[in-house]
Formats: structure tokens, sequence, C-alpha cells
């Protein structure tokens, strides 16, 4: 539960009077451009920065008198690597579990899990990007949070190390897991949240689940290759909800030479930016 949530630097309001609440098992994805408070958030959440006002409550404790009863139930993945790379990824992974306090303890095990089996006693620096990425969420899981913070956790890496942490993402889930998810990335959000909220400015300008913003705020369209006057191919496209869409695909495939033929949705993205005026990376 977060009400209200308020943090100034200085005269800069970045994040301003944000609520939300996020359920066991649900995983929030948090979507904005750079500099528009997710990160600053963050750090409220995870007992970081103390909020200028409105407060913060995860496992029903208030992050601001309970920040270390919390940390110790909590995994965080940030988006730059902060491993220790003269060390191997098995021994990083011992000392978290250490620290954390948890008995019996196996690296092999987690990393066997994260798509790094038989890779532990290597060096972190000889590790590769998505190497190291998969290895951060393992090391986020040390712990067996009830509550998993991953800021932009695929941001970069090749398919087969995404579709990994993605499959992550959905087992800890089902575990109960609650998942706090920050990114760009739009397709990602739609395929892993239960709810996306969309922050502008400090600001949440939308939260609801990707089916029912898509509902609300999209346009369902149908998309028809054809070919044109010149021999090349066009694009026609006719609205998928209107009371006349029958008869303009009846006179679409009577008048073209019809290629191919699909419907769209609208996305994620295309609703920000009808909300906001600007995309993600703006």
């Amino acid at each position: 539960m977060r009400r209200g949530l308020v943090y100034k630097y200085g005269a800069l309001t970045a994040v301003d009077g944000i609520s939300f609440t996020v359920s066991e098992g649900e995983v929030l994805g948090f979507l904005g451009p750079n500099g528009a408070g997710k990160s600053t958030t963050v750090k409220m959440l995870t007992g970081q920065l103390l909020p200028s006002g409105g407060q913060a409550t995860l496992l029903g404790l208030d992050v601001a008198h309970k920040a270390k009863q919390i940390q110790a139930q909590i995994g965080v993945c940030f988006e730059f690597s902060n491993l220790y790379e003269s060390m191997t990824a098995a021994d990083n992974l011992d000392l978290f579990a250490r620290l954390f306090g948890v008995r019996g303890f196996n690296a092999n095990a987690m990393l066997e899990r994260v798509g790094l089996g038989g890779k532990g006693n290597l060096r972190v620096e000889t590790y590769s990007k998505g190497m190291r990425q998969r290895l951060m969420v393992a090391r986020a899981l040390v712990n067996q949070p009830r509550i998993l913070f991953l800021d932009e956790p695929t941001d970069g890496l090749d398919p087969v190390s995404s579709e990994t942490i993605r499959n992550l993402i959905r087992d800890e889930q089902k575990r109960g897991t609650t998942v706090f998810l920050t990114t760009h990335d739009m397709v990602e959000a739609d395929k892993l949240s239960t709810y996306v909220a969309f922050i502008e400015k400090g600001k949440i300008v939308a939260l609801d689940t990707p089916h029912a913003l898509k509902q609300k705020y999209g346009q369902r369209a149908i998309k028809a290759e054809v070919v044109g006057a010149n021999g090349q191919l066009e694009v026609r496209e006719i609205a998928l909800d209107g009371a006349e869409t029958a008869a303009a695909v009846q006179q679409l495939f009577a008048t073209e030479k019809v290629i191919t033929l699909h419907s769209e949705e609208a996305t994620l993205e295309d609703i920000f930016i009808q909300m906001t005026g600007r995309g993600l990376l703006q």
C-alpha cells in the first residue's frame, strides 16, 4: 500500500502524491519515461529514501520506520550491475545468503534455475551482459523474497536471456511473490503485468489491467496489405468496431488486391502516448 507518496529534490517534486496497492502474487508494471519518478518511487519503497510526504506500507510495515525488517523480506534487482566481479558467481550468491542468514542455501541449484548451470565457478568479470543480468536476478531471489523489485530486468538482452528472466518472474508470481516491475518495454509489461501504472511527471495518470486500458482507451483496427497502383505494397486500415466495418471490408476486397489481412489492437505504448503526448524514451 502506498498512500499519497511525495518526494522532493529541493524545489523539484519528483513524486507527487501517488497512491496504489499491489496484492500478494500480483505483478505491477510501473511504466514511464526517464525522469517520470519511477526510480525515486522504488527507492522510497525499498527504504533507500524517506518520503517527503505520505506513507509507504509493505508487508503491513511502514517503510520509514521498519526498513530493516522489510529489506530482509524483499529482493531487488537494479538495471546496473553491482556484482562483485572478482568473485565467482557461486561466491556472490553464497555471500548474500550469509548476509540474509539463509541456511542450507544451494548456489548451484539457484544458478541452474536462472540458466547458469555449470557456470558457478567462473568469475563474474568473464560473464556476458545477459549472464550478469540473470545472476543479479538470482541474487535477488536468494532470500526467497515476498516482494521482488525489478528495474529493467531484460534491457538490452538477447531473446534467450530475456525469456529466461520472464519465466523466472512468472514462476515467482505463481509462488505468491509480489513483483514490482519498472520498465520502458511496453510489450514486456503487457505480457507479465497483472496491472500497469503509467507515471508521468511524478503523477500516476492511469492504473488498470492491460486489457482494461486497451478497451477503454484503445481502438481496434483491421490492417490490410494491398497491391498499389505502382505494384508496391500499401497498407489500408479499417476501424474494427464501427458500424460501417463490414461494408468497408467488403469494399476493400471488391476494389483492391489484398495480400494480407489481420486485426490489430492498440498497444500500451499507443495508449501512453495518447494520454501523455510523448513516448517512453522521450
